[in-house]
């Protein structure tokens, strides 16, 4: 039987959503072994005038406890 645990990160991006979501993973890779999933809970953008100038998405990352 395995353990499965969950953290939240939260990722950003200058390209798009999709680009914010890797970049979580990425980086919690660095530091968390075992990466099973992405559970994308939120997503938000920054606007400046009439176009977005940043990508953000609030992630649930899981992954199996050794």
């Amino acid at each position: 039987m395995s353990v499965v645990k969950i953290i939240e990160v939260i990722a950003t991006s200058d390209k798009s959503f999709d680009d914010a979501a890797r970049n979580a993973v990425k980086e919690a890779a660095k530091t968390v072994k075992n990466i099973r999933s992405i559970n994308i809970k939120n997503m938000n953008a920054r606007v400046d005038g009439s176009e977005i100038t940043s990508y953000a998405v609030t992630a649930n990352i899981s992954f199996e406890v050794e």
